[in-house]
């Protein structure tokens, strides 16, 4: 990928290097305001399934099980990945996400996902 993809917790500061913040995340964080988030776009349906997220639950010893059942996910949700892609043509993009584990949680995967195909 071309221009820089970035992740980060959306409960960290904004910055005006984020470029556009997309979160990708199916429920809205716990505890924070649209305004405060500063979300350009939500992209809910890149987001694990609902079913995913709640067996995962951030056990990482499911870590790698759940990579491997995410990407089959994102796979089969072509739509959701194009519009993502076209997003992320038009310039610097950081997903954000609320989990607090910053090395296993579904935007680590989905940016691995799309730097790799």
């Amino acid at each position: 990928m071309k221009n820089q993809l970035l992740i980060k917790r959306v409960y960290d500061s904004v910055a005006k290097t984020d470029g556009k913040r997309i979160l990708v995340d199916r429920v809205w964080p716990r505890g924070l305001t649209k305004e405060k988030a500063k979300i350009d776009i939500w992209l809910k349906d890149i987001a694990p399934s609902t079913s995913l997220r709640k067996w995962y639950a951030h056990d990482v010893s499911k870590w790698d099980a759940f990579k491997r059942k995410y990407i089959e996910e994102l796979i089969n949700n072509q739509d959701a990945i194009n519009d993502l892609k076209k997003i992320l043509s038009e310039g610097r993009c950081t997903l954000v996400f609320g989990s607090k584990d910053e090395e296993h949680n579904q935007a680590v995967v989905l940016k691995a996902f799309l730097t790799s195909s």
